[in-house]
């Protein structure tokens, strides 16, 4: 009776087991926006035409929160966009600018050194600041358009409102420098999408993304962000930094310590104004 009683208790609770639900977490395989904002779940199937599909089990650079997965097995693209320079230079990429407070100094330590670097600009401050756009362009850097007011969102919305953002950041930034070249866009956070790609490749501009981020947007210091960028610094790395969007000083010290041993290990380079 005992070994009756206890088969019958141990199938009632298998069958009980069988009727729960699975609780195992499923992880999103977007790009993470802001460390409160959604995910984007809308990345390339194995089997989808355009952009190149997620690499599994790939940890890709992050920005203010971003989670940026999902590299392919080459390594030098991120959901179609450029985070190598495709060559044994090293490029450093400054965003969120251009700001008064932190450029002009930005532009100085390039100038001491002889570096040419590449600006993204957001379209705001363009429009507020086009004798900083100018002085970029005049020191020979390459611009890249970074929206119109660093909106990470702006690949979640309808392909007319990414263009429509684009080009009027596009709009100041030539208001500035009329015959500069735009053909890089990097989206805010790098949070890509289909849509955001589609559209800045139709307006013939490149996706640019990053390999080495020492995260300067948390402010960690001018000795971290240093230490970070020579450690992870490599042949064909794109490195990204801040000079506007917050108190950037650290990023400007850090600039200092960086830019004699980069030099000296590398040749640095602003990205071309004709990608391929």
């Amino acid at each position: 009776m005992t070994l009756v009683v206890t088969g019958l208790l141990g199938s009632a609770y298998l069958l009980g087991r069988s009727l729960i639900p699975d609780q195992t977490p499923r992880h999103s395989t977007g790009v993470t926006t802001a460390v409160d904002g959604p995910h984007y779940a809308d990345q390339p199937s194995a089997g989808e035409p355009g952009l190149t599909p997620q690499a599994s089990g790939s940890a890709g650079p992050t920005e203010a929160g971003q989670d940026g997965t999902g590299r392919d097995a080459g390594g030098d693209r991120l959901f179609g966009a450029h985070a190598t320079t495709g060559t044994h230079r090293l490029a450093l990429t400054f965003d969120d600018g251009p700001d008064p407070r932190y450029t002009p100094q930005v532009l100085a330590l390039l100038r001491e050194f002889d570096v040419r670097a590449t600006f993204c600009v957001v379209g705001e401050n363009a429009q507020n600041h086009p004798d900083l756009v100018q002085a970029i362009v005049n020191d020979g850097h390459t611009l890249c358009n970074h929206s119109w007011h660093h909106d990470v969102g702006l690949g979640a919305r309808s392909a007319d409102a990414i263009r429509s953002d684009l080009l009027r950041t596009n709009a100041a930034i030539r208001a500035a420098a009329p015959d500069a070249p735009i053909v890089w866009y990097r989206q805010p956070g790098g949070a890509w999408t289909y849509p955001v790609v589609s559209v800045a490749r139709q307006l013939g501009m490149t996706p640019l993304h990053w390999s080495v981020d020492p995260s300067d947007w948390d402010l960690p210091g001018a000795s971290k962000i240093a230490a970070t960028v020579l450690t992870q610094a490599e042949p064909d790395s794109v490195v990204l930094l801040h000079d506007a969007g917050g108190d950037r000083q650290g990023t400007v010290d850090a600039l200092r310590q960086i830019l004699p041993e980069l030099t000296a290990r590398f040749e640095l380079e602003a990205l071309p104004t004709d990608p391929t």
